[in-house]
Parts: C-alpha cells; sequence; structure tokens
C-alpha cells in the first residue's frame, strides 16, 4: 500500500497504520481560512474511533479567524451551544509526515453532525457540493493550480518589515529574478527538501521556478480532480512552512508580504469534461473553442467580483491587486494574455482551459476552487455570452475588482445565485467572520498613518 491510499476503505487505512508502525495520527480540518485544526491522536485511540465516532471537535473552529478569536453569533448557523461534530478521516487523503523523525501519518477528515448530515459550511463540504452539481449534468471539472510563495528571513518583531531569506551566497537578493536559474540554485537546500518532502507525503508537484519576487518561488502542480487537488495544496502549505523552518527560514503564503515586491498569486487552471464520452467541453469537433468555453469565461466574467472573498480573504489579499504587479485588476479575459484576469492558454484542443488569475496565494484551496468551478458552472447554466477577448495590455483598461474586503463581501451578499451554489448558510458565515478581521484590522494604527499624519494634520 502506497502512502497515499487511494481505495476509500476504513480496514485498509488501519492496517496501513499497523503495517507503517504509525505512532500517532494527525487528524486535519481545513477552517474557512485554510487554517490546520485539528486532533493528534495515537494511533490505537485513532482506530478504535473510527468505529465509534470517537473523533469530535467543536464546531466552533469554523468561527475562528485569522487572529484566533471567535465570532459570537451567526444567526440561523450555529453556536447556539458550540456542540461537538465528528470528524471522520478521508482514507484516501492518508499520508505520511516526512519531517517528524518517528513515523506519524496526517489525514484530513470531513465533519458532520451527530445525526450524520455533513456540516455544510466546512470548505471541503463546500467545494463537494459544486463539483456534485456538476455530476449532475454529467460534467467533471478538472483544475491544476500554480502556487507561488515568498523565503523570509525570520520575523520575530511584527512591527518591523519583512526581509528576503539569503540563499547560499549569505546575501539577499535585491533586483528581480523571474525564472533565474542562479537565482533558484541559491535555494537549493531548501527547495530539495520540499520535494523530498512532497515525495513522502504524496504530493504530486510538476515543476518549480522563481518568480519576480526576492526569494519568491511558484510550484505547479499537475492537472487532476479539484477535491484532490484542494487536499494537495492545503497539506503543501504546511510542507513548505516546515521546510523553510528546517533553514532557519520562513516561508509565506500571504497575497502581498513585501512593500515594493509583486504578490504570490494562486493561479486556478480549469476545464471540464463530459462524463458521457470524457471529452473536453471547451474543444469542438474540429478542435475549436466552443461555446461552452466562452459561456464559462461568461460565468466568470459575471460573478468573479462576487467571489472575491474566497479568491481574497484577508485585508491583505487586496495590496496585491494593483495595475503592473504582475496581478490581474480586471475580469477581462484574452489568448495566452497575462495581463487579463482570465487567460485561455495557447494550448492543443484536449488541453483547452481556462486560468483565473485573481486568486491569492493566501485563499484557502478548497473555498477557491469552489468559487470559481461555481462562477464557470453558472456561466454554462445560463450560456452567459463574453465580452470580446483583450488584445495586449488590460491594464490600460478600467480597474473593475473590489479593491477592499468589505466592497467585495458585499458584492457576494447581492449575488444570490453564487449564494445558492456555494450554499447559504456558508456565505452568512463566511461574511460574519471576514467582517470581523476587517473590524479588528480597522483598529490597527499604521506606521504611514504615524509617519504622515502625526505632524501634518
Amino acid at each position: 500500500m502506497e502512502s497515499h491510499v487511494t481505495q476509500p476503505s476504513l480496514s485498509e487505512m488501519s492496517d496501513w497504520l499497523r503495517e507503517n508502525r504509525i505512532d500517532e495520527v494527525e487528524c486535519l480540518v481545513a477552517d474557512i481560512s485554510g487554517i490546520a485544526r485539528g486532533k493528534i491522536v495515537p494511533t490505537q485511540r485513532f482506530i478504535g474511533g473510527l468505529s465509534d465516532r470517537g473523533l469530535r471537535i467543536p464546531e466552533a473552529i469554523f468561527l475562528q479567524t485569522v487572529t484566533g478569536d471567535f465570532v459570537a453569533s451567526v444567526s440561523g448557523v450555529v453556536w447556539e451551544s458550540n456542540r461537538d461534530i465528528f470528524m471522520q478521516p478521508d482514507p484516501s487523503s492518508i499520508r505520511m509526515v516526512p519531517w517528524y523523525p518517528e513515523p506519524v501519518a496526517q489525514v484530513i477528515c470531513d465533519v458532520s453532525f451527530l445525526d450524520g448530515k455533513p456540516v455544510p459550511f466546512a470548505p471541503r463540504a463546500v467545494l463537494r457540493n459544486v463539483l456534485e452539481q456538476y455530476a449532475k449534468r454529467n460534467l467533471k471539472p478538472v483544475v491544476a493550480p500554480e502556487l507561488e510563495f515568498y523565503l523570509i528571513k525570520k520575523n520575530l518583531d511584527p512591527d518591523y518589515p519583512l526581509e528576503p531569506a539569503a540563499g547560499l551566497s549569505g546575501r539577499q537578493e535585491t533586483g528581480r529574478q523571474a525564472y533565474g536559474i542562479e537565482a533558484a540554485n541559491e535555494f537549493d537546500p531548501v527547495i530539495e527538501d520540499i520535494y523530498d518532502y512532497c515525495e513522502g507525503s504524496g504530493i504530486d508537484v510538476e515543476t518549480m521556478a522563481h518568480e519576480a519576487g526576492a526569494a519568491q518561488m511558484e510550484i505547479n502542480f499537475n492537472h487532476g480532480d479539484p477535491m484532490d487537488l484542494a487536499d494537495q495544496v492545503f497539506l503543501f502549505k504546511r510542507t513548505v512552512r516546515q521546510a523553510a523552518l528546517k533553514h532557519d527560514m520562513y516561508a509565506t503564503f500571504m497575497a502581498r508580504p513585501h512593500q515594493y515586491q509583486p504578490g504570490s498569486s494562486m493561479h486556478i487552471h480549469q476545464s471540464v469534461l463530459d462524463t458521457r464520452t470524457g471529452k473536453n467541453i471547451f474543444a469542438t469537433d474540429k478542435g475549436k473553442h466552443s461555446k461552452k468555453l466562452h459561456h464559462y469565461i461568461g460565468g466568470l466574467q459575471k460573478y468573479v467580483n462576487a467571489a472575491m472573498p474566497l479568491f481574497a480573504p484577508n485585508v491583505n489579499s487586496y495590496r496585491r491587486i494593483t495595475p503592473y504587479s504582475d496581478a490581474p485588476i480586471n475580469t477581462h479575459w484574452g489568448i495566452d494574455n497575462r495581463t487579463v484576469g482570465l487567460r485561455v492558454p495557447d494550448s492543443a484542443p484536449n488541453a483547452f482551459r481556462v486560468e483565473n488569475r485573481v486568486a491569492g496565494a493566501d485563499a484557502n484551496p478548497y473555498l477557491a476552487f469552489a468559487g470559481s468551478l461555481a462562477c464557470g458552472l453558472l456561466g454554462l447554466k445560463d450560456k452567459l455570452e463574453p465580452t470580446k477577448p483583450i488584445d495586449g495590455d488590460a491594464y490600460r483598461l478600467a480597474f473593475n475588482l473590489p479593491r477592499h474586503l468589505e466592497d467585495s463581501l458585499s458584492k457576494l451578499n447581492y449575488a444570490r445565485p453564487l449564494k445558492l451554489m456555494l450554499g447559504e448558510q456558508f456565505v452568512k458565515l463566511l461574511a460574519e467572520v471576514k467582517t470581523y478581521e476587517s473590524d479588528l484590522y480597522q483598529r490597527v494604527i499604521s506606521s504611514w498613518e504615524r509617519e504622515n499624519l502625526l505632524l501634518n494634520v
């Protein structure tokens, strides 16, 4: 049996744990922000809990903000008694944790209420719900994420700006080194550990390259099932952080950690297969772009603004979305055009796809995938027509993406078709959590304010 179990069998999972002499199991649940919550359980206790539903966690984890605070209540959703919910390990997600000296496993869990019904506002459930709506139409989406991150010098005081990590030369980068081989080689020891950790835990990464920012890297994942890829991105983030710590540096997936450097994105390539034929619905029989591709783009154009809380979920996310910063500022589309928000790469008909370039690296992968796929499905369902494709520089056109978290939350609240597809309970909870975070942020007085306003106004 491989370290990444493909057969969804609880008994096989138990056998695998015993065969590999696993000491303990990290049971993981992604919260609204994509942070790993859960429990660390001794193996025998874990196996026993599989049969008697003994793995429980408070439902309040989905009302927890990035600051660790809890939203007091979300009317009509949860939190009347902070009841227990059951953690149900997904056997297909079990993997080794490769950075521990002793054998430890990690497994991603779904969650359900005491009556067995799935918790509808759990990020994994939100994505599964969208995938089920595709399946009802005999469709299967395929995704391939590209994820950027920065390696930074350890920063123990948050009042000080972040600095790039130093590589093998001992010097920090100063200029942009996009796709620089020597620049990437500076961090070979970290990158080698990332690849080793990924191999040891069944994370199917493809290529890595140096991006435009100082000590900024990008990793490409092979295309596949959206749930499996969301699991991999979720686990990849903690994997990269651990590899960086081993080399006395941090890895961050903040959307924009440096003031004068480009932000970090999570581009989402997506296509759709007809499950009856196995063919890509974005291509005609003659190998041309199909009307369905245009409808899918039309859905993204209409609903991406409303889905921004899923693509740009934090106050920092909107610092990334600025002109000429390698991030889009609008929802225009084009053929092989990296200045637009929605790019259609030049590719063979069987690989026709749309690249959503709006999402940041800080996005919860389950929710970002769910949001992008939901927008596209609404376009297919309602046969929405896109605008004409853009040739040339899309930055010369109007900035039409939301500029602040509060703006995007408002747009989501008024997008009823998208709310219904994602689940109204989930949207309500997301809005409460992110509004609370925004309110906390508004209390912070920045150094810019002290520098420019203190003695001048």
